[in-house]
């Protein structure tokens, strides 16, 4: 099963680009179903309101359940104080992990906490700056960090090689494929950190077939390839909640009750 960890989904309120204006899913899910993949984790673009974006990201996976997968978002300024209250419906509602950015305040100890109590992954852009990684691995062992670009979207080897070091001294941190152009750190990435890179693609700034041929283009061992495609992803996320579809697209058992899953007999 190949899993694309980094897919934009639904509309943000910011309009001074295309990562705060709109991210359709339709064009994507016709890309992705030609290059082969399988299932897709979406998250809101960059939005004022997360409390409202999380929702719309969970009614966009609830119609298609055997096909995407919600990370929720927060901003670790604006949403201070009720990050934990955020979370906790994020989860309620089925979203799986977190995805944080630079942009978005970062990651403070409220959103690590929050996290660690539901262990949910998270996505965090640190935008070349991977102290912040070094820190929050440490601080916080029971979550896994998924750092995406290899830790940054520019071409910034340097950056991009403190990632690799990082993924491979801390068992709970991970990178993500998307938008990184040297094949060389990528090998080099997955040679010193097997089990700890992970395919994105970063829909709809890039085009999910093309990320996905970086991966298949560098003929790696198949277990590792594999891992790189979705079987790592699949290890560090939590369990999918009752009622919902599982990775093999099988129904988990259960019943929703006004909005929440109780466990059915």
């Amino acid at each position: 099963m190949i899993i694309d960890a980094h897919c934009h989904a639904g509309t943000g309120d910011g309009l001074t680009g295309p990562w705060d204006t709109r991210a359709p899913l339709t064009r994507y899910l016709h890309r992705a179903a030609r290059a082969g993949i399988d299932r897709t984790v979406v998250f809101a673009p960059f939005a004022g309101d997360y409390l409202a974006a999380n929702r719309r990201t969970a009614r966009i996976v609830e119609r298609m359940p055997d096909r995407l997968l919600g990370f929720a978002c927060v901003h670790a300024t604006r949403d201070a104080g009720r990050i934990a209250a955020l979370v906790s419906e994020a989860v309620m509602l089925g979203l799986r992990g977190l995805k944080v950015h630079r942009h978005d305040g970062a990651v403070t100890r409220e959103v690590a906490a929050a996290a660690a109590r539901h262990r949910l992954p998270v996505i965090f852009d640190i935008q070349g700056q991977a102290a912040a990684i070094e820190i929050l691995a440490a601080e916080y062992p029971e979550v896994s960090w998924i750092v995406p670009h290899l830790g940054t979207f520019s071409d910034d080897w340097w950056a991009q090689r403190c990632v690799i070091d990082l993924i491979a001294r801390h068992p709970n941190v991970y990178a993500d494929t998307s938008g990184v152009r040297r094949f060389d750190l990528l090998e080099e990435a997955v040679d010193r950190a097997p089990g700890k890179v992970i395919f994105g693609s970063d829909d709809p700034e890039l085009h999910p077939g093309v990320e996905l041929a970086k991966i298949l283009y560098l003929g790696l061992p198949a277990s590792v390839e594999a891992d790189v495609l979705g079987g790592t992803l699949r290890r560090i996320l939590p369990p999918e909640a009752p009622g919902s579809v599982d990775m093999d697209g099988r129904k988990v058992r259960g019943v929703r009750l006004e909005g929440r899953w109780a466990a059915g007999s």
